[in-house]
């Protein structure tokens, strides 16, 4: 791993992110990098007879520049702060729409680990625009490390790796693997039985053998797990285990697929309260 990219709000969510990113990025001395994007406004205030407000316009100019200020010298301040640590640090600030800002810096500096904060969103607001993290999550060509709460990188030693273990899997666990050796860390790997989708557990045993033998992983072990539903169950194994942190491959749906069939990775990474990996299908 040699970069890794923290989008940065300045929430207590972003925090914990950030926190965790330091110690990932002190563990593999990569490159380390804090974006904050500033959303423009685009809104033009209106009077009641159709003109435009310039009073609310200038206010509204004050605000954004004394705001790009105060943005800056916090970034100086954390930028000071991080000069003597064992990984090379930098910040941005860009402007403009969130996620188009967020990935952008991805593929500009060729990411191997973005670390991100959620609140999570749920009902409507999920199915109409869904979230700056969802958008990550499901278009990001590395791996998205989702962060609700604080965590410890040296406590993260049992992973629970959900998935059906076909080709699109193997498409995946290898960067699975490199945090796995990173971390020092266990991989359950689980597959989820429901009554819409049920497998056999000896052929479920057999391909999840077959799966670890090919991928050659090691300190594994394998899991059969009865749900309602496959998200119920990822987040239903993971409390009963204990579970560290969640890992699953995504498909990366868009547009009406999206709306149609959803993505059981987004819908987990809303739901848990756990950290989540993911990985979108290559």
């Amino acid at each position: 791993m040699k970069s890794i990219l923290v989008p940065y709000d300045f929430s207590q969510e972003a925090e914990y992110a950030f926190q965790l990113a330091q110690e990932l990025a002190g563990k593999s001395a990569c490159k380390l990098k804090l974006v904050h994007v500033i959303e423009i406004p685009t809104t033009q205030h209106f009077n009641t007879m159709g003109e435009v407000n310039m009073e609310d316009t200038f206010v509204d100019k004050i605000y954004m520049a004394e705001m790009v200020e105060k943005r800056k010298e916090q970034m100086k301040a954390l930028e000071e702060a991080h000069a003597v640590k064992p990984y090379q640090f930098s910040t941005k600030i860009s402007f403009g729409n969130p996620y188009a800002g967020i990935a952008s810096e991805i593929t500009d500096i060729k990411a191997d680990l973005v670390v991100m904060g959620s609140k999570g969103s749920s009902g409507l607001e999920e199915l109409l625009i869904g979230s700056n993290t969802e958008k990550v999550v499901r278009h990001s060509k590395c791996p998205v490390i989702t962060v609700k709460s604080p965590i410890k990188a040296e406590g993260i030693k049992n992973i629970v790796f959900a998935s059906d273990f076909s080709e699109n899997s193997k498409k995946v666990i290898h960067e699975l693997k490199d945090l796995q050796a990173l971390l020092g860390a266990e991989i359950s790997l689980v597959k989820i039985n429901t009554p819409n989708s049920f497998e056999n557990t000896l052929v479920s045993k057999k391909n999840m053998k077959a799966f670890i033998k090919a991928n050659e992983l090691s300190n594994v072990n394998v899991e059969i797990f009865n749900a309602a539903t496959e998200e119920e169950g990822i987040l239903e194994y993971a409390e009963e285990v204990d579970a560290d942190l969640i890992a699953m491959a995504t498909h990366g749906r868009t547009g009406l697929m999206h709306l149609l069939g959803g993505s059981i990775a987004e819908d987990v990474v809303n739901a848990a309260k756990r950290p989540v990996w993911t990985m979108k299908f290559k």
